[in-house]
């Protein structure tokens, strides 16, 4: 299937909500093509040595203002993954030959998994002094997309998550990152309260 690319310094998960300013021609073009045509864009991470081949189709749930010069401010919503078979540069937005995967059949966390992954995840949160967002998360469900759009975490970690094909292994790469991150958040956490205790006046 051919669809829209717009790529982005940004890796985008299935169900993440991404809102966007959209403001050169090219995109403004392809946004109104995606509305008329009642279609999704593939959004895809704009590496410094080109694009990454997986990516998140993005759905627009709403146009949320339209400026005089044609300008939109959108939100959208991560809907399917990716891979990215061929580029094709006939318009003037690119558009690419994808095909679309699910995670593989028989590849889901444990309940236990998930609860590990939710206390560490917003202990990590807690510790970096990051703002947790409110997510609605059902321990019965899959939350690994959920945690991994959350994720205080570089590009690069979050690109490799996208493209694994188990729920299970998302878990443990989650799982992972949050036991390398804790050891040295909880060790500056203690340094910036004795120093704190240190300087108490009594």
């Amino acid at each position: 299937m051919k669809i829209p690319l717009f790529p982005l310094d940004v890796v985008l998960f299935p169900g993440a909500q991404l809102p966007l300013h959209i403001f050169e021609e090219r995109y403004k073009e392809m946004v109104e093509f995606c509305l008329a045509e009642d279609m999704p864009f593939g959004v895809v991470r704009a590496q410094r040595e080109g694009l990454a081949v997986i990516g998140c189709t993005a759905s627009i749930t709403r146009v949320l203002h339209r400026y005089p010069d044609g300008r939109l401010d959108i939100m959208t919503q991560g809907r399917e993954r990716f891979e990215i078979e061929q580029l094709d540069n006939s318009r003037s937005f690119l558009q690419a030959e994808v095909d679309f995967f699910d995670d593989d059949e028989g590849a889901s966390s444990t309940r236990a998994q998930r609860e590990e992954c939710m206390a560490l995840h917003f202990e990590v949160l807690e510790l970096a002094g990051v703002e947790a967002q409110v997510l609605p998360l059902n321990l019965d469900c899959l939350i690994s997309f959920q945690l991994a759009a959350a994720l205080p975490s570089d590009l690069g970690f979050k690109q490799q998550l996208l493209g694994l094909r188990s729920d299970a292994e998302r878990s443990r790469h989650l799982l992972d990152f949050y036991n390398a991150m804790l050891p040295k958040l909880r060790r500056g956490a203690q340094a910036t309260k004795r120093a704190a205790d240190n300087g108490h006046i009594m």
